[in-house]
């Protein structure tokens, strides 16, 4: 709850945190509260101002200029992928067609784009892939759908499965806590691309049909399960700690005394007391798997051929730099797109990380 200073009937001061910055002495008619849209009237002479912890988060996430350039990044990645069909019906072009007559069959630039910067012209507004001839932009816009799709899935499993470990683990203490945080510690020291370089191609081995081929779905869902076994622990380990502080508070005490079942108390007096880190989690732990997913598919043992994929994009790129010239859309872009994309993601998980916990800016 926020404190309130009152100075006669002239007007109040709403504080949030101690020392937070932007706190407002107001006239008797109106209260602005950190931001010029929080305006409150006057109630019998005195405004009382109170202010949850995540009003106040939201107040220091919008005035993070960071914060909201990293927003409106993501909603455009975002706004891209859930919109990929449309932009491929508009744009007129099959992200998995190739347009063989538009390559170069000199002997010494064999598979080179024809044209200005890699083939860019009016009907392929950045140019064509090396080799294959695929539309740039159709390959960027349907690979930034199939990393993402796999990095959001797989992050939000991942963290749900911590969460539950964790939760368990710091609740109920004793034995069982020793078991599950050796079992974390123990996980996390495998390495996980020298296990991922040995797990991925055994499982499509075993999950191919009579001709070697290998259906979408299957390869989809081993990687997404790599990332999960693989991406819970750090969250486990950081939402066992907090319950760990939480379990002994008043409220807690408070809610078994009144006869609370062990349910109603982890899942409606501590969990939504945690929310704010296991957020934090999420949006750090999905740019590392957007970067994971793009070294294996890069390694040729992720997504394969004819699925877009920005990885292999930048694979097929560097294997033909040196053999047919250099095409700066098709060569670039791909490692543009996922910089941008991590970077926006890490520096929004940053700002969220100081807007949920202001002691970290102190």
């Amino acid at each position: 709850m926020s404190d309130t200073t009152t100075s006669g009937d002239r007007g109040v001061k709403a504080l949030g945190d101690a020392g937070d910055p932007g706190d407002t002495l107001v006239t008797d008619t109106e209260l602005t509260v950190n931001a010029p849209d929080v305006i409150l009237p006057k109630i019998g002479g005195v405004v009382v101002v109170g202010r949850s912890p995540g009003q106040l988060a939201w107040i220091r996430l919008k005035r993070d200029r960071v914060a909201l350039a990293s927003t409106w990044v993501l909603g455009f990645f975002a706004a891209v992928v859930i919109l990929a069909p449309v932009i491929q019906w508009l744009y007129g072009v099959d992200p998995e067609e190739g347009f063989s007559l538009l390559l170069s069959s000199a002997s010494n630039s064999y598979g080179m784009p024809i044209g200005t910067a890699g083939g860019v012209s009016g009907d392929h507004w950045l140019g064509l892939t090396i080799g294959d001839g695929k539309d740039v932009l159709m390959q960027l816009v349907f690979g930034a759908r199939t990393s993402l799709f796999i990095a959001v899935v797989s992050a939000a499993a991942g963290v749900g499965i911590g969460v539950v470990i964790g939760v368990v683990a710091g609740y109920v203490g004793g034995f069982a806590d020793k078991v599950l945080t050796w079992f974390i510690d123990f996980a996390l020291a495998f390495p996980f691309f020298l296990f991922a370089l040995a797990l991925v191609p055994t499982i499509n081995t075993r999950i191919s049909d009579e001709f070697g081929a290998i259906a979408l779905w299957k390869r989809v869902a081993t990687l997404m399960a790599i990332f999960i076994i693989f991406g819970w622990m750090y969250t486990a380990r950081i939402v066992r700690g907090q319950v760990i502080s939480l379990r002994e508070r008043e409220y807690v005490e408070a809610a078994r005394a009144a006869g609370a079942g062990s349910g109603h108390i982890l899942f409606r007096q501590l969990l939504p007391n945690i929310w704010a880190p296991i957020i934090v989690t999420f949006s750090l732990a999905v740019p590392t798997i957007v970067t994971a997913e793009a070294a294996l598919s890069f390694l040729s043992i992720g997504i394969t051929e004819p699925t877009p994929d920005l990885g292999r994009m930048i694979a097929n790129s560097v294997r033909n730099l040196s053999n047919v010239g250099f095409a700066p859309p098709a060569i670039l872009l791909p490692g543009i797109t996922i910089f941008v994309l991590v970077l926006a993601f890490n520096l929004l998980g940053d700002a969220l990380r100081d807007a949920l916990d202001p002691r970290s800016a102190k």
